[in-house]
């Protein structure tokens, strides 16, 4: 991943706030990095992240809006769920935690330190890296660290990411993700668990990085190897959730090691974020400009000339995971262009772009001798032929 020196970091950030205009700088969360890294192809979505831009806002007013996110009742469900977590000095979620890693006995003495909630990501970032330094130099304690901040820096631009907690003891520590899906009778969601160890791999690698600059280091790039800095993470995470139907919890280890490998190597490969700016056409900007009551007043349309002026790489997969992709599947779709069926479609067709392209492949075999994947899509078409023409 490419690190700006300071010198480099004030104009990529003057010229960061310029595309995101007026609006409040939106933090990149794990959720979205975790996503980003899933398709690291897409600099439109590099971009605008960077910029901390609105996604959700951009793809409302271009008339594409997302039903994207949590629901407000899944929301307040996992509020209220770590807030009993936390009662009685976390006495809930010591619970599970000394069944999985023998945390203090009844009565130990759990350090809680001040993370700074309300101070800006920055500064929180630095309390937080000072916080688990102390932490780990004292391997006899047991330290919660209650919503710290972390910082990676990604393609060029740092990235503030807040995990539930983090536990550090004997010199290490361990994220804890908390989520309010149930776990019923020893198993939960596949899905929902694979999200949840896809978020919490870039919680890892970020206290890697953190553990390592704390030692004058570089962390291990090997997702199977664990680092010996103090402070260092493990590769299991703890994921807390209710008890069958109950708000009791219940803690199991998530092994994020593959996760791990697929989120640094994904990341390694986005293009540093200067590089990206470079290639924007002069002026560009996804300002909405609202007005006073926080209604968008720019056009739609130049709106639009702006966000597609930054390449997409757009594949069914986005719609669950980016504000942006009903547009992007619609531009797509304007465009005739095959990666409206997917990236293992996109990936069959080889040279033909389009899906005209390939209808026409498939309907004219003599035309298609000389590319392979014409030569395959005419030869289906002709089985499909002869296998309805038998069926009737």
């Amino acid at each position: 991943m490419n690190v700006l020196t300071f010198g480099q970091a004030e104009p990529v950030a003057r010229r960061l706030r310029e595309l995101r205009g007026q609006a409040p700088q939106r933090s990149l969360d794990a959720r979205a990095l975790a996503a980003l890294a899933a398709n690291p192809g897409c600099r439109r979505r590099a971009v605008l992240d960077a910029a901390g831009v609105d996604k959700g806002a951009v793809a409302d007013r271009l008339g594409h809006p997302a039903p994207f996110g949590q629901s407000p009742f899944a929301i307040t469900r996992g509020n209220v769920f770590e807030a009993r977590l936390k009662d009685d000095g976390y006495a809930a979620l010591l619970e599970p935690l000394r069944r999985l890693r023998g945390a203090p006995p009844e009565g130990g003495e759990l350090a809680v330190p001040d993370l700074l909630p309300r101070s800006a990501p920055a500064t929180r970032a630095e309390r937080t890296a000072q916080a688990l330094a102390e932490a780990a130099a004292d391997p006899g304690r047991w330290t919660l660290l209650d919503h710290p901040m972390l910082r990676l820096t990604v393609a060029g631009s740092p990235a503030y990411l807040e995990p539930d907690a983090v536990v550090v003891h004997g010199g290490r520590c361990t994220v804890v993700e908390i989520k309010s899906f149930p776990i019923i009778d020893g198993s939960a969601d596949p899905a929902k668990v694979g999200a949840a160890a896809r978020q919490a791999a870039v919680y890892v690698l970020a206290l890697q990085e953190t553990a390592a600059a704390l030692a004058g280091s570089t962390a291990d790039q090997s997702p199977y190897a664990a680092d010996d800095f103090p402070g260092s993470p493990e590769l299991g995470v703890l994921l807390v959730c209710p008890r069958d139907f109950s708000n009791r919890p219940t803690a199991t280890v998530v092994d994020v090691r593959r996760e791990l490998a697929t989120t640094r190597r994904q990341l390694a490969r986005l293009t540093g974020i200067e590089q990206l700016l470079d290639a924007l056409p002069p002026g560009t900007s996804f300002d909405l400009a609202p007005d006073q009551a926080g209604v968008p007043t720019r056009p739609a349309a130049e709106l639009a000339v702006a966000v597609e002026a930054v390449p997409a790489a757009y594949s069914p997969d986005c719609l669950s995971t980016c504000e942006l992709g009903f547009h992007c599947r619609a531009q797509a779709r304007c465009e005739d262009a095959v990666e409206q069926l997917g990236r293992g479609v996109r990936g069959e067709l080889g040279s033909l772009r389009t899906v005209t392209a390939a209808l026409a492949a498939a309907e004219h075999a003599a035309d298609s001798a000389d590319d392979e994947a014409a030569a395959r899509l005419s030869h289906a078409a002709a089985l499909r032929a002869e296998a309805l023409g038998a069926a009737r």
